[in-house]
């Protein structure tokens, strides 16, 4: 049985180790950070994660779910915040159905505990991969102490990051290999809204909320202590950019301007806003990702994506339960075949989440207020209603669903030109008439 070298404690790495471990394979994984399970997580660039189905189901196939949901806060919907303070909850899912608000740090924690109780696996922290050599097949790494060790690998996963070391290495030494990141001009900054004097929640506990502004916007997620994670995302530099907020009165002035019913909630705002970073968001593309049989990329360090579908861990995790998904179909003889179908079932399908990664910036920021996004919504709520084997909304085919991802965006184009062709007033009309009527004149004519 081969031996699994994975480069990475983040949160791919130690569910890759668990599918490994529980297949009997030998499991060493680096991680350069310190053990956060002793020194805890640094916050201040995490965002939360939003967990939905796909993520859950990679969480089931390691046996880990129950334990992650543990922290899991249920959100039923959008709440949008308007600018004169009104609020409107916006369901995610004309069923009910939810997504699950959980922070970054507590599940990094979990995941590498839930992994490191597996004999086979083992951890070894403040190891910072320097080199990766493909002709002898070895990595050298640096211990924070200074000390350096060099290491035989026999199968090799970068799960590092954005940052991958063995990413960077393959841009490095790999023929055939390119990458590149296509960066927003927006960034991002975490900030926090605390409990109340009692330790409640001061907004409503169960939604993702988000302060819309056209160009630019705010959200917050909650934590179990009745804490809100709350991230600003805003334009780097120029008109309602970070670059132009330097002093206290200039963060405080920001917020009167553009969030008056957040800032007081957020009585540790300058604080917060001097601590922590502000940081880019950009898209990586790479291929391909694998190199012969013996080391790929999985997660972030092959296809790390915006945060606005909530869609980057859940892809993470669908990529450790399609890889193990190989292995039941085909067995673990031929790594190299692996490989390259591991890579072929996933490369369109991060392409198209990263897509529409970027397009729900412009959703979340502007059109949640929007007079027509909001009647194509109503639209696709009532013809799923109807038709519930024929119809559905692109984000219960993402969130809510096993789709792949290529084939819920072009379902999603096909229903989105076909609403266009017959015109919303007319479809409207139909629905107003009955399902016959809509079947007549949605579903007759077309193969959707």
């Amino acid at each position: 049985m081969r031996h699994v070298t994975i480069l990475g404690a983040g949160l791919t790495g130690p569910l890759l180790a668990l599918y490994f471990a529980r297949r009997g394979y030998r499991v060493d994984v680096y991680e350069q950070s310190p053990n956060f399970r002793e020194h805890g997580f640094t916050g201040g660039r995490s965002i939360n994660l939003a967990l939905s189905d796909r993520g859950i189901r990679g969480l089931e196939g390691a046996r880990v779910d129950d334990e992650v949901m543990k922290d899991a806060i249920p959100m039923k919907g959008r709440m949008v915040h308007a600018l004169d303070g009104k609020t409107e909850l916006q369901p995610y899912s004309r069923t009910g159905r939810h997504i699950n608000s959980i922070s970054r740090g507590r599940l990094n924690i979990t995941m590498v505990n839930a992994s490191g109780y597996h004999e086979d696996v083992k951890f070894h922290f403040d190891f910072a991969c320097t080199n990766v050599d493909f002709e002898q097949k070895q990595i050298t790494l640096q211990h924070s102490s200074g000390e350096e060790i060099v290491r035989d690998v026999d199968l090799l996963f970068g799960a590092d990051g954005a940052n991958s070391a063995l990413r960077h290495a393959m841009e490095r030494d790999v023929e055939d290999f390119t990458a590149h990141t296509d960066w927003l001009s927006h960034g991002y900054k975490e900030l926090e809204i605390p409990p109340g004097p009692d330790g409640e929640f001061l907004i409503e506990k169960n939604a993702l909320h988000i302060w819309p502004r056209h160009d630019f916007m705010m959200i917050a997620l909650p934590n179990p202590d009745a804490t809100f994670t709350s991230t600003l995302f805003a334009p780097m530099e120029g008109e309602n950019g970070f670059d132009q907020i330097k002093t206290n009165a200039d963060v405080h002035d920001y917020f009167n301007q553009h969030f008056p019913d957040a800032l007081p909630l957020m009585p540790r705002l300058t604080e917060n806003w001097h601590a922590n970073p502000t940081s880019q968001l950009g898209t990586l593309y790479s291929e391909p990702w694998y190199v012969d049989d013996w080391a790929c990329l999985v997660g972030d360090a092959a296809h790390a994506i915006v945060p606005f579908y909530g869609q980057g861990m859940n892809a993470c995790f669908e990529d450790c339960r399609v890889l193990n998904d190989i292995l039941d179909e085909h067995g673990d003889n031929d790594w190299e075949a692996i490989l390259r179908e591991f890579y072929l079932r996933r490369k369109r399908n991060a392409d198209a989440i990263a897509q529409l990664a970027v397009n729900n910036f412009l959703e979340m920021r502007s059109k949640v207020v929007d007079e027509k996004f909001l009647r194509k919504k109503k639209i696709d709520a009532a013809l799923a209603n109807m038709f519930p084997d024929r119809w559905t909304p692109l984000y219960e085919m993402v969130t809510f669903s096993h789709l792949p991802y290529a084939d819920a965006l072009e379902q999603s184009r096909r229903q989105d030109t076909l609403l266009e062709e017959i015109g919303y007033d007319r479809v409207e009309e139909a629905i107003a008439e009955g399902r016959e009527r809509v079947d007549e004149v949605v579903f007759t004519t077309s193969s959707t």
